[in-house]
């Protein structure tokens, strides 16, 4: 027969909070206590901002802000984090591609991956034949603001590069949001999104990867959202 799994083995493959014991009906102080610490570790995480003058350095960026003033509105008026802040220049660059790198709900893994990204993205994308416009670095920004940002651009396509929203076990984690045609009024249905940007997640190369795929099938289909589906050929789990 073979052995039974026990909880406290299989928290060897995962950070979720699985095999904790318990102690009567509540579980025990110190996973209560390391449970309360990640809660205001990820609440604080949402109130985490973007150094922008070192990643603007780093990327050769334009900042912008959304029409958020500042954290608080941010959090509170999620419809103002998804518009430009008046009067932000932009000079249009018709058909380009449009790379956004925005805060979030969470600046730290932006921070940290997204000048790798970047750059990956940037060289793959050049290869393909896609004039690259300068990044454009946004605070207090939601995914939509992209639609503005690749409107006033003119461009074909927006990748928003974005602090997810912070877990109890990832505080680090980015996302990707491809638009085609970016125009305000798009709806989250026509976008496509890759997740869990992380060390402990998927890789900067996968990402990108993964991305320039999309990106493709996306010029020919003329289409990004339901439309169009992720069927890139799947890397096996395991080798050898």
């Amino acid at each position: 027969m073979t052995a039974p799994v026990l909880w406290r083995d299989l928290r060897r493959y995962t950070a979720a909070r699985v095999g904790l014991g318990r102690v009567g009906n509540g579980l025990p102080t110190a996973a209560h206590l390391d449970f309360q610490e990640a809660h205001a570790q990820a609440r604080d995480a949402v109130w985490s901002t973007l150094d922008v003058p070192v990643l603007r350095d780093a990327l050769g960026a334009q900042v912008v802000a959304s029409a958020a003033p500042d954290r608080r509105a941010y959090l509170l008026r999620p419809d103002l984090g998804r518009r430009l802040a008046e009067g932000v220049p932009l000079t249009p660059r018709p058909g380009c591609f449009a790379i956004v790198v925005a805060d979030g709900l969470c600046a730290t893994g932006v921070q940290a991956q997204a000048p790798a990204l970047v750059t990956a993205l940037t060289e793959g994308l050049h290869q393909a034949g896609w004039d690259v416009a300068p990044p454009v670095i946004a605070t207090q920004a939601r995914v939509a603001i992209g639609d503005a940002i690749g409107q006033a651009l003119g461009a074909a396509m927006v990748a928003v590069l974005i602090g997810e929203r912070p877990g109890l076990s990832a505080l680090d984690s980015m996302g990707i949001y491809l638009t085609h045609a970016p125009r305000p009024g798009r709806r989250d249905a026509e976008r496509n999104c890759i997740s869990n940007i992380r060390p402990g997640g998927l890789s900067v190369a996968e990402a990108a990867a993964k991305l320039l795929w999309l990106v493709a099938a996306a010029r020919g289909l003329g289409a990004t959202g339901v439309a169009l589906k992720d069927e890139q050929p799947a890397l096996p789990l395991l080798e050898g």
